[in-house]
C-alpha cells in the first residue's frame, strides 16, 4: 500500500513511517498541510493519514480541498483532537474516519 502520512511533529512521522514501512508499505511523508496538498493531489496514494492541526494550512482544509478537486483518495484524520464536534467538522470536510491520536 502506498501512504501519505501529513504530519508536523516529525518525530511522530518518522515513527509512523518506520512502523508502517516495517509492515511492508511505501510511505510519504509531509510536515505541513501545503506540502501535503501538493503530493496528495495526483491522486497516486493508496490512503493519505492527515493531522489537522498543521502549520499553514490546516488538515481540514487539506481535506476539503482534495475533495473540492475530486480527489478521491480515503483520508483518515489522525489528530489530537478528540470532542465530538471535531470529529464532525472532520467527517464533514470530507474525511473516511477520524481516529485520536
Amino acid at each position: 500500500m502506498y501512504i501519505l502520512v501529513v504530519e508536523d511533529e516529525r518525530r511522530l512521522a518518522q515513527v509512523v513511517r518506520r512502523v508502517l514501512e516495517e509492515e511492508g508499505h511505501t510511505v510519504d511523508v509531509a510536515y505541513d498541510g501545503e506540502e501535503g496538498l501538493a503530493m496528495a493531489m495526483d491522486g497516486s496514494h493508496d490512503v493519505i493519514a492527515l493531522d489537522i492541526l498543521l502549520p499553514g494550512m490546516d488538515g481540514l482544509e487539506v481535506c476539503r480541498s482534495l475533495r473540492a478537486n475530486r480527489v478521491d483518495t480515503p483520508v483518515l484524520l489522525l489528530t489530537a483532537l478528540d470532542a465530538v464536534e471535531d470529529k464532525v467538522q472532520g467527517l464533514d470536510a470530507g474525511a473516511d474516519d477520524y481516529l485520536p491520536k
